[in-house]
């Protein structure tokens, strides 16, 4: 059974919408024991929630008040931002933690937040996905250091070079999210370092993705990692047994507190 990561997964609205406040959480947390700490990137959120943190502000808040944490978004919905930004944002953040950025990314939706429609940005699952594509050859190409040539339905980025490169070597890992039975984004994945089935329901489901990117992946070994979002107190051994290699706490969004997060955090990340 591979050796099980616990970390931390903040919805940072409300209670969780000050970024000195999750600051001292991660730095709590890694005191703890906990592997990493990582935050939701949203523009707004249903009722009742009100107020709404920038990840990335955030996650540069966490970078410097902790030493070991892993940290990164989870998920960026990539297709509604810029890649070369994307790519500047990334390689400053990992350096400033010392390499230890992970970019989670996926399509986003509008299922929860309608933040797409009403800000105008693209709602086409299949334009998404293809846009999403694009970013990740963007950043790929990005973090090696070396002048950028891309052209495509979507991006241009015309020589250049987005330099200093991030700490870790070829790039930041990037964990890519989508719902279990869905191939676009298990073959996605396997392109890249971590797969994020979200809404996953049974640990079976958890044992066929893994066959699926083994598949996938071929005589590739490079370090990959399967991530599994359970509720504070679910037991993640059969997960684990699976193949998971982190397990993210996750908290109900409408509803999470800041003593409720310290609560769990408290207690301590859960080995299998």
């Amino acid at each position: 059974m591979t050796r099980l990561r616990s970390a931390l997964w903040l919805p940072i609205f409300d209670d969780l919408a000050e970024p000195a406040v999750v600051a001292r959480l991660a730095a709590e947390a890694e005191e703890a024991g906990w592997h990493g700490v990582f935050v939701w990137d949203h523009l707004r959120w249903r009722a009742p929630i009100r107020q709404v943190a920038d990840p990335w502000i955030t996650l540069a808040a966490i970078a410097t008040a902790t030493e070991r944490l892993r940290l990164g978004p989870m998920v960026t919905p990539l297709a509604r931002r810029r890649p070369p930004k994307v790519a500047r944002e990334t390689a400053t953040l990992d350096r400033l933690s010392g390499g230890r950025l992970t970019l989670g990314v996926g399509l986003g939706s509008d299922r929860f937040a309608d933040e797409l429609r009403a800000t105008g940005e693209e709602v086409d699952d299949r334009r998404r996905g293809q846009m999403v594509d694009e970013s990740l050859e963007i950043l790929t190409a990005a973090w090696s250091g070396r002048p950028v040539h891309h052209h495509s339905r979507h991006y241009t980025v015309d020589g250049i070079s987005f330099l200093p490169r991030p700490v870790q070597r070829p790039g930041v890992p990037v964990w890519v999210a989508g719902l279990p039975g869905n191939v676009k984004p298990l073959r996605r994945a396997a392109r890249y370092d971590g797969f994020f089935p979200v809404n996953l329901e049974h640990p079976d489901q958890l044992t066929d993705i893994v066959a699926g990117l083994t598949e996938l992946r071929g005589q590739r070994t490079t370090p990959y990692d399967i991530v599994v979002a359970l509720p504070p107190g679910a037991d993640p051994t059969p997960y684990a047994e699976a193949g998971a290699t982190w397990w993210l706490t996750e908290f109900p969004p409408e509803t999470v507190s800041l003593d409720q997060v310290r609560g769990v955090l408290r207690d301590g990340p859960m080995e299998p």
